[in-house]
């Protein structure tokens, strides 16, 4: 099911990627107006090549158990319609009970890896980036004794590869700042977490939507 899922996404986004192309072929041929030339944004207009650097917040269910995702990247932006970069996302879900330790556990970890985003009609002041990430991470299974003491015990910990595309909306504030809004599904690859006598984590643990909030600076 999960390969099927894969195939799905991957021609669907190499899809968007053709997209994405010819609104590049089209914006240069357009290069020589000015109207073409400045990028819409709510507070002004302005438009400039160059890349970004981002920070989101993001919420998920790791586990059956909620979760809150944190990240960052960095981006070099290709004529204004397709980013190349890197960047990462940790994560925690909320403590719940291990009856065989007798504590109470979590999962924790973070993956990371090279990014692409092919970005629709990035001169107008909303428009949509299809950001997807191709790459690794690890995560841990981990109890603790009393939610006063700062000590926690790593029980297991396995690495995994993932694949993540998303689907954002941007909003140019101003030449330098956007935020999106976006969602993202997380397609991790094979690894368990967890003790023998409350059953382990798997990849299906991991596999799921996340929400999330970005603010991005740079020059666009």
């Amino acid at each position: 099911m999960r390969k099927t899922v894969l195939i799905i996404l991957t021609l669907l986004f190499t899809g968007l990627f053709a997209v994405a192309q010819e609104v590049v072929s089209e914006d240069q041929k357009k290069s020589n107006k000015k109207s073409d030339e400045e990028m819409k944004t709510l507070f002004g207009n302005q438009r400039s090549n160059g890349g970004y650097g981002a920070f989101w917040l993001g919420y998920s269910i790791i586990d059956d158990k909620s979760a809150m995702q944190f990240g960052a990247r960095g981006s070099w932006i290709i004529q204004h319609s397709f980013a190349l970069g890197f960047g990462g996302t940790g994560f925690i879900n909320e403590y719940h009970y291990d009856a065989s330790l007798g504590r109470e556990v979590f999962l924790t970890g973070g993956y990371g890896g090279l990014f692409l985003e092919p970005i629709i009609y990035p001169n107008s002041p909303v428009h949509m980036s299809f950001p997807i990430l191709i790459g690794a991470g690890g995560i841990s299974y981990v109890s603790y004794d009393d939610p006063n003491n700062d000590y926690n015990y790593i029980e297991d910990y396995d690495t995994f590869m993932i694949f993540e595309p998303s689907a954002e909306i941007e909003l140019n504030l101003t030449r330098f700042m956007r935020i999106a809004l976006g969602a993202s599904y997380r397609l991790p690859y094979r690894f368990n977490v967890g003790t023998s006598g409350n059953g382990y984590a798997s990849a299906e643990s991991l596999q799921g939507f996340s929400y999330n909030l970005s603010f991005k600076f740079g020059s666009f």
